[in-house]
């Protein structure tokens, strides 16, 4: 059922609002708990030096924005029937990301899920949810061109394929981008606000998801900001990649990923570039430290300059992207 335009705004005003309000609360309950179950970040001692005082910051803290969303999404399961499949996406992904936290943070096991795994796991999860948009019905495996004025293209047999390749992708880069106080939040608020507002100019109701999870980011950030309490860990970044990836298929906006979340892919590419050219040259980097966040960093810029500017770029490329989409 899509909501009438004079019903739309003040739904979704509301929503974010509530989100907002039980992200914030949720955060006063959740830190606690995973303090007391010592779920706390071990930092690299090669990274940058500032970071090594946030050894002990609780970790898992994606829950708080994933509890809230699910708590305020499910009172719009009448008006978006979009609302179960994305939280349930978001919640398998979620669980991979939570394994490894576990892992890692809980059972001191500093390798955690071991790269074939996650990706298996991931590959996983993403088939599954390209098989529901393939026997969806009304959905049809079109991708609007960026900036081509409504044309799209139809990849065929290889739409499935590539369906599981963005999400696998787009929640890897999302991973890799948490990372610094408040970056991975940031960015994905400015990403969102995008799928929002095409939502909007498409008629979907996918904008309430939207507005309920820009909500639960923005609590969350209460206590994600610099100097953060609380981490959301692999649970809320592969949850958030997840997230946005499934919504972009349902626009028919995966081809806009690359640029609107431009961050998620120079983040893994810069990761995949460092050890590529690491290997090959027996030892030598191009960058100071993958992410490339850290490269910033270790370059003299603080935390909040990289989330700024890193934000920055995405909420010009997002406004550029809705200017001439519409």
């Amino acid at each position: 059922m899509t909501l009438r335009p004079e019903f739309m705004a003040k739904t979704l005003i509301f929503a974010g609002i509530a989100a907002f309000i039980v992200s914030v609360i949720a955060g006063r309950l959740i830190i606690p708990v995973l303090r007391r179950i010592k779920a706390g970040q071990t930092e690299r001692e090669d990274g940058p030096e500032s970071h090594l005082k946030k050894a002990g910051t609780p970790v898992m803290g994606g829950f708080i924005f994933l509890i809230s969303s699910t708590l305020v999404g499910l009172f719009f399961i009448k008006d978006c029937k979009e609302m179960i499949p994305m939280l349930i996406l978001t919640w398998v992904f979620a669980g991979i990301g939570f394994i490894d936290d576990y892992i890692k943070v809980v059972l001191k096991r500093s390798l955690g899920l071991r790269a074939w795994q996650k990706l298996v796991l991931q590959t996983i999860a993403a088939t599954a949810f390209s098989l529901y948009l393939y026997f969806m019905d009304g959905y049809e495996f079109s991708s609007l061109i960026p900036f081509m004025a409504g044309k799209s293209v139809n990849f065929g047999v290889f739409s499935v394929p590539i369906c599981v390749f963005i999400i696998v992708g787009t929640a890897n880069g999302s991973n890799f981008t948490d990372g610094v106080d408040g970056l991975e939040s940031s960015v994905t608020t400015a990403i969102l606000g995008f799928l929002l507002a095409i939502g909007l100019v498409l008629k979907s109701d996918l904008p309430v998801v939207c507005a309920v999870f820009m909500g639960s980011l923005m609590g969350f950030l209460v206590y994600n900001v610099y100097k953060a309490k609380v981490f959301m860990g692999d649970t809320g970044s592969l949850a958030l990649g997840g997230l946005v990836s499934g919504i972009a298929l349902l626009l028919h906006l995966e081809l806009f990923l690359p640029i609107i979340a431009v961050i998620y892919f120079v983040e893994v590419l810069s990761v995949i570039i460092q050890v590529l050219y690491f290997k090959a040259t027996h030892g030598k980097r191009i960058f100071r430290m993958t992410p490339i966040h850290h490269h910033f960093e270790l370059g003299g810029w603080t935390e909040t300059k990289v989330v700024y500017m890193f934000t920055l770029v995405t909420i010009l490329l997002c406004a550029v992207s809705f200017a001439l989409f519409v």
